[in-house]
């Protein structure tokens, strides 16, 4: 079976599954579109899901709403940081105890290397 036609049999047997289908479909078109314009309506589809998980991500994204229209609307974001602070968590959780700061700048800088080889 393809994968299509496994999601779509997946969405009919589920509403809740297919309705919070919908809505990150639509949270994606925002994204591509860089358009924040429908945020407001669509925080109001998520209130009245009545999945609770849903509802808690609607009001988490009210709370901060500019940020997120911010994050919407404009081509910068904080990926490539984001990425490096994991990998240095990394290290660090792997080396703990293990050895002093010169080492683990080694590894960091080793990984650093390692993402631009494989985007």
């Amino acid at each position: 079976m393809h994968a299509t036609e496994a999601l779509r049999r997946l969405l009919e047997h589920c509403p809740e599954l297919d309705r919070t289908h919908d809505l990150v479909r639509q949270f994606a078109s925002m994204l591509d579109a860089r358009d924040a314009a429908p945020l407001p309506d669509w925080l109001d589809h998520l209130a009245v899901t009545r999945l609770p998980a849903l509802d808690g991500l609607a009001k988490a994204i009210r709370e901060d709403q500019h940020a997120v229209v911010q994050g919407i609307t404009t081509p910068f974001n904080s990926g490539v940081n984001e990425g490096r602070i994991t990998d240095l968590k990394l290290q660090k959780r792997i080396m703990a105890g293990r050895a002093g700061v010169p080492l683990l700048r080694h590894r960091v800088i080793l990984m650093a290397g390692l993402r631009r080889s494989y985007p």
